[in-house]
C-alpha cells in the first residue's frame, strides 16, 4: 500500500506537529540512501538503531510534547521487497512528501472538523494527496481542559483506493486509539487520586493569578509520559506497519486482459501443432562433421534457408518505404489484392529484398490468412500460397496469366546495374511493374482505406502504427466472427438477411470480398466452438 500513516499532535506552544510517521520503501528507493543511512535504517527486525532510549534529546528546538523518536524503527517484509520505516519525519530523500504530510497535519488538527470531538474524516485533492484523518484526545492531568488533542492520518494519492479502504482502516485505527486512551486514562486517574488538579486550579484562580496560570506554566508532556509506556512508539510502529501491510493485502490491483486476439490464438495453435508433430530441425551434430567435409549437404542448406522474419516494427517501416517507392496508386493496387486474398507474386533476383516486401505485406492481413512461400524456383498454385516469391529466371505457366483471375505479378528490376543496393530494404533501387488480369472494384474495402490513411500520417510512429494495425484487424475479425456464426446457425439465409447483417456490423458492399477471405483466418478453436454450439442447438 503506497501510503503514509502518521501520528499528529496539537501543541499549545507550536501548533499542529507531525510526531511520528511510517511509510513503506521499495528497493529502488532504498538504493538512494547512503551506505551509512542504509546500515542504520535497514534491518530484518523492529529495533531502535540508536541503542539507547528512543526518546529524542532536548537539544532539538521543540517542546517535550512534540518529542517522538531519535532515529526511528525499521521492519522488513520477508514476503515482499518492502521495508517499513518509522521516524519523526518522512524519508529525507523525498522532501516533497514532508510538505504534503505537514499540510495534512495542519488541516487534520485545525482546518477540518468532524462531528463530535473524535472521529474519522476524509479530505484532500489530487495535487496534495487524499487523507483519512481520525482525531482523538488523550487525558492529561496537567493540560488545559485535562486533555490533549491528537490525530492519526493516512495519506495517499489514490483517492479511490483510500475510500475503498475506509471500512478497514477506521475500525482498526479506532482500536489503536482506544488502546492509547486506555493507557492514558489509567495514568490520569492515578495522578488525580494523588493530586487533584481541579481543586488546585480553582484555588489559583481565586488567588488572582488566573491570567498567569492560563498561559500554561506546566510544560507539555510527551505521549510516552502520558501513557507511562517507554515502548509506546514501538507499539505505534508495529501497529502502523500491520495496518499498511494488511490493507495492501486486502485490496490488490488486478490487470484485466481481454480475450486473446485471433493472431495470438493462431500462434498458439501453430506452436501446439509443432510440438505434437515432432518436427526435427537438426539431424547431424556439428562435432560429427569431419575437417575435410566443407560442402554442405542438401539438408543443411534447407536448415540454413529457414526464414527468420523481421520484427513487426521493421515490417511497418518497410511498409512505409514501399508506399513511398511505389507511389499511392501502385501501393493501393498492391495492397487491395493483398487484403482480399488474391495471390501476390513477386519475381526478382534479390531474394532477401523480396522476403522483406512479402513480410511487410503480410502485416495487412490476419496471420491465419497468410500462406507464404517466400522463395521458390517454380510457380506454386494459389491454393497453396497467397504470397509467393520467385527467382528472376522462373516462368509462369501460360494458363495462369490467361485464365487465373486472382493473380498479381510484381516484377523487380534494378534501375542501374552499377548502383546495387547496400541494404535489403533499399527498395528505391528497383523498378516495379505490375500485371493482373483481375479487375478490382472501384472502391477499396473500408479497413484498407483506414490503413492507408494511418500509414500516410507521419505523426504516427511505427509503434503506434503497429497498434493501429492490430486494432483494425481485430475489429474486422470480430465482424467476420459474427458473419461466420450467422452462416453456421442453420436454416435458409436470404440475401436480405445477409444485407441486414452487414448493415448491423457497419460493413458495405465493397467489404464483402475482404470478409469472405478473412474467414479463412479464423482459428481452429473458434470454428470448432461454433460448430459444437450449432449442433447442440439442433
Amino acid at each position: 500500500m503506497n501510503a503514509i500513516i502518521a501520528l499528529c499532535h496539537f501543541c499549545e506552544g507550536h501548533g499542529p506537529q507531525v510526531m511520528f510517521c511510517t511509510q513503506p520503501t521499495h528497493p529502488k528507493e532504498q538504493t538512494e540512501l547512503s551506505h551509512e543511512e542504509a546500515s542504520a535504517l535497514l534491518s530484518n527486525r523492529v529495533r531502535s538503531p540508536s541503542g539507547d532510549s528512543p526518546v529524542s534529546s532536548k537539544s532539538e528546538h521543540t517542546c517535550e510534547g512534540c518529542y517522538s523518536v531519535k532515529t526511528g524503527f525499521v521492519s522488513h517484509d520477508n514476503d515482499a521487497p518492502i521495508s517499513y520505516i518509522s521516524s519523526k519525519y518522512p524519508n529525507p530523500t523525498q522532501p516533497e512528501i514532508y510538505s504534503l504530510v505537514r499540510n495534512a497535519c495542519l488541516r487534520s488538527l485545525s482546518g477540518e472538523v468532524c462531528p463530535g470531538n473524535e472521529g474519522a474524516i476524509f479530505f484532500g485533492n489530487d495535487q496534495q494527496g487524499h487523507v483519512l484523518s481520525y482525531t482523538f484526545q488523550l487525558k492529561d492531568n496537567l493540560a488545559r481542559g485535562f486533555q490533549r488533542k491528537y490525530s492519526i492520518i493516512v495519506m495517499m494519492m489514490d483517492k479511490i483506493y483510500l475510500l475503498n479502504s475506509w471500512p478497514f482502516l477506521v475500525p482498526h485505527l479506532k482500536l489503536l486509539i482506544e488502546h492509547l486512551q486506555g493507557k492514558a486514562g489509567k495514568v490520569y486517574e492515578s495522578e488525580q487520586s494523588k493530586c487533584p488538579q481541579r481543586a488546585v486550579r480553582l484555588k489559583s484562580s481565586m488567588a488572582g493569578n488566573f491570567l498567569q496560570q492560563r498561559g500554561g506554566n506546566n510544560p507539555a508532556r510527551s505521549i510516552t509520559e502520558l501513557t507511562k509506556d517507554k515502548n509506546i512508539f514501538k507499539i505505534l510502529h508495529v501497529a502502523f506497519v500491520w495496518i499498511l501491510k494488511a490493507c495492501s493485502n486486502r485490496i490488490t490491483e488486478t490487470l484485466l486482459e481481454g480475450p486473446p486476439t485471433e493472431d495470438s490464438i493462431i500462434d498458439m495453435e501453430k506452436q501446439e501443432e509443432t510440438e505434437e508433430g515432432f518436427i526435427k530441425l537438426f539431424t547431424k551434430p556439428a562435432n560429427e562433421v569431419s575437417d575435410g567435409d566443407t560442402t554442405p549437404s542438401a539438408e543443411e542448406k534447407e536448415i540454413a534457408d529457414i526464414d527468420t522474419p523481421p520484427s513487426e516494427l521493421d515490417s511497418i517501416h518497410n511498409l512505409r518505404l514501399l508506399l513511398k517507392v511505389l507511389g499511392e496508386s501502385n501501393f493501393h493496387l498492391l495492397t487491395h489484392h493483398v487484403v482480399i486474398g488474391n495471390q501476390v507474386i513477386i519475381r526478382g533476383s534479390y531474394k532477401e529484398t523480396i522476403k522483406l516486401i512479402l513480410h511487410a505485406l503480410m502485416m495487412l492481413v490476419p496471420k491465419g490468412c497468410c500462406r507464404p512461400i517466400l522463395h521458390s524456383n517454380d510457380y506454386q498454385e494459389s491454393f497453396r500460397c497467397n504470397f509467393l516469391g520467385l527467382t528472376a529466371d522462373s516462368s509462369l505457366p501460360s494458363h495462369i496469366l490467361s485464365s487465373e483471375m486472382f493473380v498479381l505479378l510484381v516484377e523487380m528490376h534494378l534501375k542501374d546495374e552499377n548502383d546495387k543496393p547496400l541494404n535489403d530494404n533499399d527498395f528505391d533501387k528497383f523498378e516495379y511493374s505490375m500485371a493482373s488480369p483481375t479487375r478490382l472494384l472501384d472502391k477499396a474495402p473500408t479497413v484498407l482505406q483506414k490503413i492507408e490513411h494511418a500509414l500516410k500520417n507521419e505523426r504516427f510512429s511505427n509503434g503506434v502504427m503497429e497498434q493501429c494495425l492490430i486494432c483494425l484487424k481485430e475489429e474486422w475479425m470480430n465482424k467476420v466472427k459474427v458473419l461466420y456464426k450467422f452462416t453456421k446457425a442453420g436454416g435458409s439465409i436470404s440475401e436480405v438477411d445477409t444485407q441486414n447483417l452487414l448493415h448491423v456490423v457497419e460493413a458495405k458492399a465493397e467489404d464483402k470480398p475482404l470478409l469472405q477471405f478473412w474467414t479463412s483466418g479464423l482459428s481452429v478453436s473458434y470454428r470448432n466452438h461454433i460448430l459444437t454450439t450449432s449442433k447442440a442447438q439442433h
